[in-house]
């Protein structure tokens, strides 16, 4: 082999070194945390771009205030990426899935999130691909590899003691499980919403220790919004009128009763483990309530519509009819939040008191 060869070769692996070890450092600043992220369609960036699944927004007219379809289920950016923006990320943190999150780019955080996806593993399954969060342990546990691989195990462990976890997940397991349309209410009746809340909660309850025992352990935990209020459950329950549906916002609090309480538990069992409370219900109920005051015209009409009484009958896609500024409505479409409720929810999480999320803010939890 050639001097020149040899010498392009060092010069290569050189500069791979020195490229991690940039990157590295760049992600431990304290101010831009590293993020990795699980969930549902609330937080997908395009992880179900790469599934054969029934559940994807990788078309128009998603994205329209994004610069086009990315896979993210809303007009412009998800919680997440505002979040990052906020905190001084300076990129949006991909999907697992893409071909290019590979390499040096996973030290900056890798998304996991599927829309479709659930705390159970049967959630979800009328849309037949998706990523339940068992699986997105499972997609982390191969980045978390590749990690240790790339920069050895104990710098591995110092990025993901620092590393900012967030985990948005359950409405699934009532819009597309308990509360879907083709289970009778005989079936429903043969499993009480507390027994299966308490399925939920031993499931997550396993996930989540299992995610501390892989590294994490500033891990926020966002709890279930009122789902009873989204344009697709006010269609399919006409006779509420202009009211919010009760029966699935109960299910919504009597989950997160038991979350929050699952929350403390676990950062009092797991030790040096910071876990957040992020009521995600109580926030959006307030935008809801008060819509006018967040300079919102609307909180029950979805922006991207087809047909219902709240545009809520038929998903977002290119039949679809579009408001013309969406920065009015709390709702892009049938299920998910436009950019501009996420830029408020965002804020919130990220400066909010404890009311909003518990025992400290994203803010906070990043500087601990």
């Amino acid at each position: 082999m050639s001097e020149l060869s040899n010498r392009q070769i060092i010069f290569g692996i050189v500069f791979q070194v020195v490229t991690v070890e940039l990157l590295f450092k760049a992600c431990f600043a304290k101010d831009v945390p590293v993020n990795f992220v699980f969930g549902d369609s609330l937080v997908d960036v395009g992880n179900n771009n790469y599934i054969a699944s029934l559940s994807k927004a990788n078309y128009a007219p998603n994205g329209i205030d994004f610069g086009g379809p990315t896979g993210r289920y809303t007009n412009g950016r998800t919680i997440i990426d505002i979040l990052g923006q906020e905190l001084g990320s300076p990129g949006f943190t991909p999907p697992y899935l893409a071909p290019s999150t590979r390499g040096p780019v996973v030290l900056q955080g890798v998304n996991y999130a599927s829309g479709g996806g659930g705390i159970l593993n049967h959630t979800g399954n009328i849309f037949g691909g998706r990523i339940n969060f068992d699986a997105q342990l499972d997609n982390f546990e191969n980045t978390r590899q590749d990690i240790i691989s790339s920069i050895g195990a104990p710098t591995a462990l110092e990025l993901f003691q620092s590393a900012l976890f967030s985990v948005t997940m359950g409405s699934n397991d009532f819009i597309n499980n308990y509360l879907t349309p083709v289970v009778s209410a005989e079936e429903q009746k043969l499993v009480p919403p507390e027994v299966f809340v308490a399925s939920m909660i031993g499931r997550f309850r396993l996930q989540l220790t299992r995610l501390y025992s892989l590294g994490a352990r500033k891990i926020v935990v966002v709890n279930v919004g009122p789902i009873g209020c989204i344009p697709y459950e006010r269609d399919l329950n006409p006779t509420v009128g202009d009211s919010c549906v009760s029966r699935p916002n109960q299910l919504a609090q009597l989950f997160n009763t038991e979350l929050r309480s699952l929350v403390k538990e676990l950062s009092t069992s797991l030790k040096g483990s910071f876990f957040l409370y992020a009521d995600i219900y109580r926030i959006v109920d307030d935008i809801l309530q008060n819509y006018g005051s967040y300079g919102f015209d609307t909180g029950t009409f979805a922006c991207c519509y087809v047909a219902g009484n709240f545009g809520g009958l038929i998903p977002c896609g290119p039949p679809s009819k579009v408001c013309p500024d969406r920065s009015k409505y709390v709702f892009w479409d049938p299920y998910h939040p436009s950019d501009a409720a996420n830029v408020i929810i965002a804020k919130r999480l990220l400066d909010g008191d404890s009311n909003d999320i518990t025992p400290m803010n994203i803010r906070q939890l990043v500087n601990v």
